[in-house]
């Protein structure tokens, strides 16, 4: 991958590859989760810091084997090892499912896969009575073998009674000078044990990411599926093929996404919503008849009822907009709360401020909330109309029904019904020459 990051933490839709496992596996049931780790396995640990597993150090990657091995004396022998690998992020609680099912009888069951070009893969032999003998890695492999278009594809459940008795067999006589794990296939069956192969549900589910090519091939494919589960519902999505969802979304009827949206963490929309092209919206819920126009961003924030958002609107998080508010182009808006029907249209920055009902920002207004070291409020009451190009210098109280002049600069509280103002005399000098270059 070309990364200081260990393989399983990049990203398939906002989330780890090592993640989407875990939560599959998660729906199976289970006694308990262990995840195997070695190469800088503290930013594994770290990441999936809050997830219930036991983790368990492999302190030399000798290969699958030996990973397994570590894990063998937590677990008891009663017990049957569902075995996953943690870069094959799309793989189904369906065929899970299956495979558990099917080492039920024999103690031994195989996940595979058939591939037009198996590349990379082991391939599954099997004898004239179509029964599976080995698994050989393609290194390993005949020229005859690599033909083969039956794979593995990385997923077995082994009784653990199985597993104590002969994984001290393997041995690490091949190219990579490591234990497969999938040499307990040849060793099972040489002692009688019948390995059940389960076809997984599609072959992509079960693609691993050894490349970035391999990760974005993948990346668009779960997006795709994504966009087809959401069209099911009713949502309606301009092209699946430049949709992006890296999260978790609930969301109501008559919704219309255009292209290269981009939707992130925990999101809540309502009905007959609009989003326009090219929109960033993470951790927001968003009320119902919403428009958000082209090339806004919006994070972690609350937006109203009947709002207009945009183009090129940024919102900050802490951001809560009330019902019908506008919020136009070039605006900015951070941890501020906006009431109902208060417009901001036009090249503005609205910063830890409170803004009533009714009132308007004019176009270049500023609510100047830093002072170099700390952060202050600005309070704006309802109906009020602030004029273009004021700069409100917190902390500062503008109240109900007042006017703020344009281009004035507010220091001081502004009483209600009253106009403020702050301008210096407008001079002409006569018979100016302007400056000329030298």
């Amino acid at each position: 991958m070309h990364s200081d990051k260990p393989k399983v933490l990049n990203l398939l839709a906002g989330k780890p590859l090592l993640t989407h496992v875990y939560e599959t596996a998660m729906k199976i049931e289970h006694r308990e989760i262990y995840i195997v780790y070695g190469c800088r396995g503290d930013q594994v640990k770290n990441t999936l810091k809050t997830s219930k597993v036991c983790w368990v150090k492999q302190e030399e990657q000798l290969g699958t084997g030996h990973a397994v091995q570590q894990v063998l004396p937590n677990i008891p022998k009663s017990d049957d090892i569902l075995i996953l690998n943690g870069d094959i992020p799309l793989i189904s609680e369906v065929s899970l499912i299956k495979l558990v099912k099917a080492a039920a009888d024999s103690g031994f069951s195989l996940l595979t896969a058939y591939f037009d070009e198996p590349y990379g893969y082991g391939r599954i032999v099997r004898d004239g009575d179509d029964n599976v003998t080995a698994i050989v890695e393609e290194k390993d492999a005949t020229v005859e073998q690599q033909n083969i278009c039956e794979v593995n594809a990385g997923f077995m459940v082994i009784s653990a009674e199985i597993l104590n008795l002969w994984i001290d067999s393997l041995k690490n006589k091949n190219k990579q000078n490591e234990y497969y794990l999938t040499d307990m296939v040849e060793i099972a069956v040489k002692n009688n044990i019948k390995v059940s192969p389960i076809l997984a549900e599609s072959a992509i589910e079960v693609q691993g990411i050894n490349t970035r090519s391999q990760l974005s091939e993948v990346e668009r494919y779960y997006q795709i599926i994504q966009a087809h589960h959401l069209m099911d519902k009713g949502v309606g999505i301009i092209d699946p093929s430049r949709f992006d969802l890296r999260g978790d979304l609930e969301i109501g009827l008559d919704n219309e996404i255009d292209i290269n949206v981009v939707l992130e963490g925990k999101l809540k929309l309502g009905n007959n919503n609009t989003i326009a092209p090219n929109c960033v919206i993470k951790d927001t819920i968003i009320g119902n008849n919403v428009k958000i126009f082209a090339n806004s961003v919006i994070e972690n924030s609350i937006i109203g009822n009947d709002c207009r958002i945009g183009p090129f609107t940024r919102i900050r998080p802490d951001s809560v907009l009330d019902d019908h508010v506008h919020v136009g182009n070039f605006v900015e808006i951070k941890k501020s709360s906006l009431g109902k029907k208060t417009k901001a249209n036009h090249l503005s920055y609205i910063g830890d401020t409170e803004v009533g009902s009714c009132t308007n920002i004019g176009a270049g207004t500023i609510t100047c909330n830093y002072d170099g070291a700390n952060k202050h409020k600005t309070k704006i009451g309802d109906n009020v109309f602030v004029g273009s190009d004021v700069q409100l210098i917190a902390p500062v109280k503008i109240e109900d029904d007042s006017t703020i002049a344009a281009g004035s600069t507010i220091t001081k509280d502004v009483d209600a019904n009253s106009l403020a103002i702050s301008r210096t005399e407008q001079k002409s000098v006569p018979s100016w020459e302007r400056p000329k270059k030298k």
